[in-house]
């Protein structure tokens, strides 16, 4: 089944528009929504359409910062019942990790997660559509409203260390660094928000000790359980160990504490092998990498678990159907890649 997002990911998206001077019933319409969709914040629509919905926005008001600006028009109220024990949870570390478990009951496109090193914390955002499709302006909606959330449960003031994004900078870039403060940096690694670790530990801003326990059951009634299979577990992993070049089934399967064999029959119930999930996650990457210049080809396929050059440009090559710096230097040779080169 194909992605789906509430309605609530595109709230205040009619009042921008109509700002900018742009039809969003004429937008909407090419991309088979409706307005009247957008009255009930609960409802689920295509998550494909919401995303090609706000690039074609971004093209018909002339503003690429069309995303960033939804954001500023977000409320915490529209991530929905979860937003009701998020707000109580006692500390960042806690709130943010319920708000990341229970993604999946606002937003099914949306991939977050948390990461600590080194006194740092990562926060990682991926769009997953499963589907090749334009999704800068969805990608900068997701962060920002990520990095909203954040300063509401440190209060007014807070900033990250930075703000990363995988594609380029905009030829204006004044609205990212007025609401996403002045570390924004375009092309690098990854979509997300850096920030010392110490900060998981503060105190949520907004929480009201009495009312916890009061939220966290009523949440239990009403929670959405999505339970982690071993795919997941597998995907996750393989993420993990491809820079180490020891991205391999059987350690995939000591990480886990089972034998290979149990790996392969977990995932074949699931319609998946080891060899699927390892090209699915490389080509993920390496749309993400090869277009960011400041990594040199060299360094791409070392990332991506390759032994040499050589042999990431002749997966490339199949998995794209052009030569990874061809794919680099002329966007217009880029197509949907191939699901059935083995690994």
């Amino acid at each position: 089944m194909k992605p789906l997002v509430r309605t609530a990911a595109l709230s205040g998206y009619v009042e921008l528009c109509r700002s900018l001077g742009v039809d969003p019933q004429e937008l909407m319409t090419r991309v088979g929504l409706d307005t009247a969709a957008l009255a009930a914040q609960d409802r689920w629509v295509s998550g494909a359409a919401t995303v090609e919905l706000l690039e074609l926005s971004a093209a018909a008001s002339g503003h690429e910062d069309f995303g960033v600006r939804m954001a500023q028009l977000r409320r915490f109220s529209n991530l929905g019942p979860v937003s009701l024990v998020v707000r109580e949870e006692p500390d960042v570390r806690s709130a943010l990790g319920l708000l990341i478990r229970h993604q999946h009951m606002y937003n099914e496109v949306l991939h977050a997660r948390l990461s600590e090193g080194d006194g740092l914390a990562t926060l990682k955002v991926d769009l997953r559509l499963g589907e090749a499709i334009a999704a800068r302006q969805a990608t900068e909606l997701a962060v920002a409203a990520f990095l909203r959330i954040l300063r509401e449960f440190r209060a007014t003031g807070w900033q990250p260390l930075s703000v990363w994004f995988t594609h380029p900078a905009p030829a204006d870039t004044a609205t990212h660094r007025r609401f996403l403060g002045p570390r924004v940096e375009f092309g690098r690694e990854f979509n997300g928000i850096v920030f010392y670790a110490d900060d998981l530990d503060a105190p949520n801003a907004m929480a009201d000790p009495l009312l916890l326990e009061y939220a966290r059951r009523y949440f239990e009634a009403i929670a959405v359980p999505r339970d982690t299979t071993v795919a997941d577990q597998v995907r996750e992993l393989i993420e993990v160990l491809l820079p180490s070049g020891r991205c391999s089934i059987e350690q995939v399967a000591r990480s886990l504490g089972v034998d290979r064999r149990t790996v392969h029959r977990h995932l074949a119930a699931s319609g998946e092998t080891f060899s699927s999930l390892l090209n699915a996650t490389r080509t993920h990457l390496a749309e993400q990498f090869v277009a960011n210049p400041r990594r040199s080809l060299t360094e791409i396929a070392e990332l991506l678990g390759f032994s040499s050059l050589s042999a990431f440009s002749r997966w490339f090559r199949e998995r794209f159907g052009c030569s990874p710096r061809a794919w680099r230097g002329d966007p217009g040779v880029r197509s949907t890649p191939r699901t059935d080169v083995p690994k």
